[in-house]
């Protein structure tokens, strides 16, 4: 099964939502069976997405509601076929695993490799004002709706090799 995984910083509010997206975007495309994801580069297990992130979703038909953070480790990363980082940092904290050239991207320049600076990353709302998140939703939904020609056709291409 192919693997998306997004990754920031504490997992409960830019990935959630961007999981959520992908997801909800792929199965209006009859795509279901992709294994869609979200880490954090500085969280542990378990905390749930922030209230307004699950607003913000909700809002959209996107339920969040039941996520719980993930940390991002060296298996997660190794297991995913293409990693999505939300922020400059997030990058910075991933570029040197092993595959990253592959399949490491900043969501706001993919399909483009590489542009890890601050003009790619998506500011980060937590602790914001709930239309603060609603400027972040848009902003993740604009990128991923922008580049999702492109991941669908990885994903075809991965089926086809497999």
């Amino acid at each position: 099964m192919y693997s998306i995984v997004y990754v920031c910083t504490g997992n409960t509010c830019r990935s959630p939502m961007a999981e959520g997206i992908l997801r909800t975007l792929l199965s209006q495309k009859g795509i279901e069976d992709v294994d869609v994801t979200s880490a954090g580069i500085g969280t542990l297990d378990g905390y749930p997405a922030t209230q307004h992130a699950v607003e913000i979703s909700r809002r959209h038909q996107i339920d969040i509601s039941g996520h719980h953070s993930t940390r991002m480790t060296e298996r997660v990363f190794r297991e995913a076929d293409l990693v999505f980082a939300l922020a400059e940092n997030h990058y910075e904290a991933l570029k040197n695993m092993p595959g990253a050239e592959l399949k490491l991207f900043m969501v706001k320049a993919y399909p483009e490799s590489g542009h890890n600076d601050t003009r790619h990353s998506v500011d980060d709302p937590v602790g914001g004002t709930l239309e603060e998140y609603k400027k972040t939703f848009e902003e993740i939904y604009s990128e991923i709706k922008r580049a999702l020609p492109e991941v669908i056709r990885r994903i075809e291409h991965h089926r086809q090799a497999s």
